[in-house]
């Protein structure tokens, strides 16, 4: 346990510096994405941000591929089971959900209960690249466009410290909108070339580092968890 507390505090430091690099960086552009979303007249942002009546839904769970990091897995499994009883029971009770899990340990507890599951990601984490984790959100976004999805949710934990994860199911697909709230002002931008190129040119890539913002988050938060439980141990 000693040993195991050693090399998980050392993957956390550069876990760490990843996710802290990262998440500023990757919280603009989604705010940045929804902002214009939001304020634009007309369909801008395609077939991505249009809302339809929601039949099928994808989850994207993070998860690690090893235990010993005490309630970590079955927090994050319960996060997803406790969004799909909540707000769609309707889907889950026809088998019109469908996990897509990133780690092995979610993959074995979807299996468990029998839900319907997109595999061929889940070992992801044996090679963490954001070349590997944009394959599992470039196929969840074509699943989307060809409407296989009506709505897809990434279920993560969110890094705090070592002792301290959030546990988050976010809207992913369509792209969320902001909701003013009485007289609050939507920021307003410039565009060159125009809004149209822009949007068509980055929205993929926006929506690609979400996802490996979400499998980031996990990593780090799985080593912070696995170095607490085996201090405790």
């Amino acid at each position: 346990t000693k040993a195991m507390k050693m090399v998980s505090a050392a993957k956390l430091r550069r876990a760490t510096d990843a996710i802290v690099q990262m998440r500023p960086y990757a919280e603009k552009l989604q705010e940045m994405l929804s902002n214009i979303i939001s304020s634009s007249e007309g369909d801008l942002g395609g077939e991505l941000s249009k809302e339809r009546e929601v039949k099928k839904v994808l989850f994207i769970v993070v998860t690690s591929d090893r235990g010993l990091c005490g309630a970590f897995n079955t927090n994050v499994f319960k996060a997803a089971k406790a969004k799909m009883d909540s707000h769609y029971a309707t889907q889950y009770a026809a088998g019109n959900i469908t996990v897509l899990p990133i780690g092995k340990k979610g993959m074995e507890a979807f299996a468990r209960i029998g839900m319907n599951m997109e595999e061929q990601f889940w070992n992801t984490f044996s090679d963490l690249s954001f070349d590997n984790v944009k394959k599992a959100a470039e196929y969840a976004r074509q699943a989307y466009i060809d409407k296989k999805y009506d709505k897809i949710e990434v279920v993560y934990s969110k890094f705090k410290n070592a002792a301290t994860q959030e546990f988050i199911c976010e809207e992913h697909l369509p792209i969320p909108k902001i909701q003013n709230e009485g007289d609050a002002v939507q920021s307003d931008f410039l565009f060159e070339p125009s809004k149209e190129i822009l949007i068509k040119e980055l929205m993929p890539k926006i929506l690609n580092t979400q996802v490996y913002k979400a499998v980031l988050d996990s990593n780090a938060s799985e080593h912070g968890a696995r170095m607490t439980a085996m201090h405790k141990a």
